[in-house]
């Protein structure tokens, strides 16, 4: 069965055209017709500008639970941790879906049709594992497809708390004590048409020096995205000099974790023989600007990441904020901050960022573009809100990423299946509602 879409104004990278006529069918976009002054009869209208689903390519869904709760006093990334840590040690397979489910269904609503969930909550309190081992990755994997969005399992290995530090009480249910029993763990968990299983390495500190190499031979072997917190923080840096000698970028450089199909996050406080390791072997960086303000975490160095070789994606992490248009605006602002000058990328460029390469970060190699062949993912954002009213028409990388915001999504299309419709979640319904109860019953 063929679906027709009329779409007012579309973003066909790099223009915008008006009077777009995008046919679907299966899941994907069968064709694309230009110049099209009125909706084809049967079509669905879609009012304002239509531009690819977005790819949120670093979550952590219980880090929702955290939002204004953790804004209260000082401190700093790690006193943050402590918080975070109390959230995780309340998360059933049951409260977990409920949490998941409303958090995915929020990114949707911000036009986010695929997610890379860094997951790493494996087993019960204490590190007991449950009687199907991955019973807390299968709660999100089905929390995703009832939201209406892609995942990307990114199966976490986090096997100790600092180098040579056994894991603390928290962090025991993260643990699966070696890097081949994770690799056990994982191999049971199996692709499906919403969703794709991938690995990441927690950080350097996490998974021992001697494991990190088995952890990217899983990935390698499939074929799979493999991502990595990267000098994240400076003391990270500094236990990493004095347990190694060299940088966590070195350190997985020598243990072959770098790649293309690797993806650092963060990658913050790096030297510039890290950034040539990183650009050179074309592994990727998603920055999350939203967290890494919200923690204090400092600028990274994306443009000079870029210019090396470095793909950029966008997170929204820790979900003090989610939204990628956020996310994408706040790499450039952050670079006008640090360097006084405007301009370093294109609102094009921005928007690439957060779709067709956070998708291409994610394993979704065919989506992020309204084009045919790819999948159908359309989000139509609204021209005549108070954020985006008299914003040309014509100017829509600029208009979605310096204007607009998720609350100015009104449609989202996810794999040619409709998620949301005039700002409404066609399958959660009250969003809101969905997240004050999940989250209530972890308190």
């Amino acid at each position: 069965m063929t679906t027709t879409y009329w779409l007012e104004h579309a973003w066909l990278d790099p223009e915008v055209e008006s009077g777009v006529t995008v046919e679907i069918a299966d899941g994907r976009i069968t064709s694309v017709t230009r110049a099209v002054a009125t909706p084809p009869p049967g079509a669905t209208v879609l009012r304002g500008l239509t531009v690819p689903g977005l790819a949120n390519a670093h979550s952590h869904a219980f880090h929702r639970a955290l939002r204004a709760t953790v804004q209260v006093g000082s401190g700093t990334f790690w006193t943050w941790r402590e918080t975070m840590y109390s959230v995780a040690d309340r998360l059933t397979p049951d409260s977990y879906h409920a949490l998941a489910r409303a958090v995915y269904a929020e990114m949707a609503l911000a036009g986010i049709t695929a997610v890379g969930e860094f997951h790493y909550l494996h087993h019960a309190p204490g590190g007991t594992p449950y009687a199907d081992p991955n019973a807390m990755g299968e709660a999100l994997i089905a929390a995703a497809d009832e939201a209406g969005i892609r995942v990307t399992l990114l199966d976490t290995a986090y096997l100790s708390a600092g180098f040579g530090k056994a894991p603390d009480e928290h962090q025991a249910r993260f643990s699966d004590g070696t890097a081949a029993a994770w690799a056990e763990r994982v191999s049971l968990l199996k692709d499906r048409p919403h969703a794709k299983i991938g690995a990441a390495v927690h950080s350097v500190r996490a998974v021992p020096a001697d494991q990190l190499s088995t952890v990217a031979e899983w990935a390698q072997v499939r074929g799979v995205p493999l991502h990595v917190h990267l000098s994240e923080q400076i003391a990270e840096n500094e236990a990493c000099q004095a347990a190694h000698g060299c940088t966590p970028t070195e350190l997985l450089a020598e243990h072959g974790v770098l790649g293309s199909r690797t993806t650092g996050v963060h990658n913050t406080h790096l030297t510039d023989h890290d950034i040539s390791l990183l650009g050179g072997s074309g592994t990727g960086t998603c920055m999350c600007p939203t967290t890494e303000r919200d923690l204090a975490d400092g600028i990274g160095p994306a443009v000079r990441l870029q210019q090396a070789g470095s793909p950029l994606s966008l997170g929204s992490d820790s979900h003090a904020v989610i939204d990628l248009f956020e996310e994408a605006r706040g790499m450039e602002l952050n670079e006008r901050l640090r360097t006084h000058q405007r301009g370093h990328w294109t609102a094009a460029a921005l928007l690439r960022a957060a779709a067709v390469d956070g998708h291409a970060a994610l394993g979704w190699d065919d989506a992020g573009v309204i084009e045919p062949g790819a999948v159908a993912d359309l989000v139509t954002i609204d021209l005549g809100s108070v954020r985006t009213a008299g914003a040309p028409p014509r100017l829509g990388a600029e208009t979605a990423v310096f204007s607009a915001g998720a609350a100015d999504v009104r449609d989202v299309i996810a794999s040619g299946r409709e998620v949301v419709r005039d700002g409404v979640h066609v399958r959660v319904g009250d969003v809101g509602s969905a997240l004050t109860e999940a989250i209530s019953a972890l308190r």
